[in-house]
């Protein structure tokens, strides 16, 4: 099977082009060895099948970053038949710098001129045959997002694969560099490095420390003197060396473009100028921000719980009695129907239950990421990152843990300075993933129905600033150093796409019910069984098991106000998975009494102000298992997981007792 390699900068249009090639024939996993996501997909044209692997989005292919590193090592040792390169039009000479990369590589690559119908709304015009043959490559221009040029874009990629053409940059780096590049050669030909012997010699002046150590621990080429002059002299040159191939990559770039690019004299100002003039503005920015978080907190109850919610409830409670009668009817034993209604039913329902407010708020979030808002999020916040020693880039990962800390965590990797990447993991966790929402819902439909968007922004809010709190003390304490700086691209605005938003609410919603469905229902059977042992003990009270341990714990939490054995078991399950602590509470208060449903059963066992202190715990406290193996992974250190684990659980435990004891002292109940 032939295998087609997506490449292309952030914003590109290079996720849109995947998902309209493949469709839903694709599957998401791991790069062996790294945590970096690795999407694969197929089509089929002319009854041929072909493999489609979309590469991280990358600005350059050097070795600053993991997906930098994921995405060469692909197109140089993964032996990809074509590399799409998909280049925003409206942003071509940015853009074109990848392919000049992609060039020196000597991959065979098609560009996808992406975004055309905005280059145009700009009055940006191509000569697409010129601009194909000053760079040496086919250029197609496409419009993903509505699925034009994708049929030429496939068959030249086709009549490439069928071609037996060496592809190279017909680039100059000047008279000084060149005859490096050549001596270079000289030594590196014939030798089996992996690479290619001219991208290797280009790599080496530029100062690439992965390539420099490849050489020089080769065994076939360490023994040569002449080589070790060489790279000792370019050892101390490298800075100038870099720059000026640099220069030379974007001088060959804007000498292709000054003749096939034209644009109007005067730039046109476009809607999405016109709209960032407000949204990014020094002073308004933040506010606006925080306003449409705060709609769309609003909205989620609205239409999620108002509409939706009541439904699910009922049908879950429905679909409940149903099995329960049957079962009866067929005359199994108790324990087993006790299993099945107050376990699985009570536990894992109580969690299934909130899905309609979670469908509806990735729905929103969706809305916002593909009409290049979220963008805008983390522009509005760099200022203050910076002031707290961060960097703005930082906020874009804590956006990508709004929907699990895990991406979120991951999403680091793209932080080039190791100090930015240490910090922006470590204050992840307290970002309110999709995992808490169910929580949160439960206390909120019990004690503060008629403000739940309130609730819900206040503690995505106080999550936020708990982080940026630790940030700044991570940095002036465990991290010292200055922050790298922050540069990214504004895509333009677009309307959303119906098929990426439902795709992106799908991708989250999916994960919620697989972990519903495996890990809940795990720690949900591991709980049920704790909790009718030993035989003879009233199931699910303080005198079994699984109240003996919850005990245990409960002291820890009575400053914070809620120390019963019930909550101290949910927070303990939680480290699991954390809407394993709905599933537990669903399980352990369903013995309460004939008939009474959880939201009761919290009321019954909790204040208004317990319970705010619970889901301050609940935001703050130690990740779930998953988050925690990932900064393992991240890091390479278990050091800094069980460090992690320890210091958010002391903050949300401090962050409890004081929501509890203030507001005891300020009179709240």
């Amino acid at each position: 099977m032939n295998t087609i390699a997506l490449v292309g900068n952030p914003n590109s249009g290079k996720t849109t082009l995947f998902n309209v090639l493949t469709g839903s024939n694709q599957h998401v996993g791991n790069w062996p060895g790294v945590t970096v996501e690795k999407k694969e997909g197929t089509f089929k044209f002319n009854e041929e099948i072909y493999n489609v692997v979309d590469l991280p989005g990358t600005y350059s292919l050097g070795a600053f970053s993991e997906d930098e590193i994921v995405a060469r090592n692909f197109i140089l040792k993964g032996n990809p038949n074509v590399v799409i390169n998909v280049i925003d039009a409206t942003n071509i000479e940015r853009n074109l710098y990848l392919t000049t990369q992609l060039l020196e590589m000597g991959a065979k690559v098609v560009v996808a001129l992406n975004m055309i119908d905005e280059a145009e709304e700009k009055d940006i015009k191509f000569d697409i045959n010129s601009l194909s043959k000053k760079l040496g490559a086919p250029v197609v221009p496409t419009i993903a997002s509505k699925g034009k040029g994708i049929n030429e874009l496939i068959k030249k990629s086709i009549e490439l694969i069928e071609q037996d053409v060496d592809f190279k940059a017909n680039i100059s780096y000047g008279e000084n560099i060149d005859g490096k590049i050549e001596k270079l050669k000289r030594f590196l030909n014939n030798k089996d490095l992996g690479y290619p012997s001219q991208w290797i010699a280009i790599k080496l002046l530029e100062g690439d420390q992965y390539i420099y150590d490849l050489v020089k621990n080769n065994k076939d080429l360490n023994s040569s003197k002449e080589l070790k002059d060489a790279l000792y002299s370019i050892k101390d040159n490298t800075e100038d060396y870099e720059l000026e191939i640099i220069d030379k990559r974007y001088e060959f770039v804007n000498s292709i473009t000054n003749s096939s690019v034209k644009r109007p004299e005067e730039a046109i100002e476009t809607m999405t100028d016109k709209i960032d003039k407000v949204v990014t503005h020094k002073y308004l920015g933040l506010p606006i921000f925080a306003l449409i978080m705060f709609v769309v907190f609003q909205l989620t109850f609205t239409i999620g719980e108002d509409l939706l919610g009541g439904l699910m409830a009922k049908g879950i409670e429905s679909l409940g009695g149903v099995i329960e009668n049957y079962m009866i009817n067929i005359n199994s034993p108790d324990w087993i129907i006790s299993f099945v209604t107050d376990g699985i039913i009570s536990g894992v329902g109580a969690v299934v239950e909130f899905v309609p407010l979670i469908v509806v708020l990735y729905m929103l979030m969706g809305i916002l990421e593909d009409s290049g808002y979220m963008a805008r999020a983390a522009y509005i916040m760099d200022n203050i990152m910076r002031a707290l020693g961060l960097q703005g880039k930082t906020f874009i990962s804590m956006i990508v843990g709004f929907g699990c800390n895990v991406p979120g965590v991951m999403a680091t990797r793209t932080l080039e300075n190791k100090k930015d990447r240490m910090i922006a993991t470590l204050i992840n966790p307290f970002m309110s993933c999709g995992a808490r929402i169910p929580i949160y819902l439960m206390f909120i439909a019990a004690f503060f129905p008629n403000n739940g968007g309130i609730v819900l922004f206040s503690l995505y809010l106080l999550g936020i600033v708990v982080a940026l709190f630790m940030g700044k003390v991570f940095s002036k304490t465990l991290f010292k150093g200055e922050s790298s700086y922050f540069i990214m691209e504004l895509p333009t605005y677009r309307l959303p796409t119906l098929r990426n938003v439902l795709r992106n609410m799908w991708d989250n919603v999916s994960g919620f019910l697989k972990r519903a469905g495996t890990t809940i229902f795990v720690v949900v059977t591991i709980l049920w069984v704790l909790a009718v042992l030993p035989f003879g003990v009233e199931p699910y009270s303080k005198g079994s098991i699984l109240g003996g341990i919850g005990s245990l714990i409960a002291p820890i939490f009575k400053p914070a106000g809620f120390g019963t054995w019930q909550a101290a078991v949910g927070l303990f399950s939680g480290i699991a998975a954390k809407e394993a602590v709905v599933a537990t509470l669903g399980m352990v208060y369903a013995g309460v009494g004939e008939g009474t449903e959880l939201v009761t059963a919290i009321q019954n066992a909790f204040t208004p102000l317990s319970a705010a202190s619970f889901m301050v715990m609940t935001l703050l406290y130690t990740p779930c298992a998953a988050t925690i193996a990932t900064i393992n992974k991240e890091t390479n250190s278990s050091k800094w997981a069980i460090f992690t684990v320890v210091y958010t659980f002391i903050i949300g435990w401090i962050g409890a007792v004081l929501v509890f004891q203030i507001g005891k002292l300020l009179g709240f109940s």
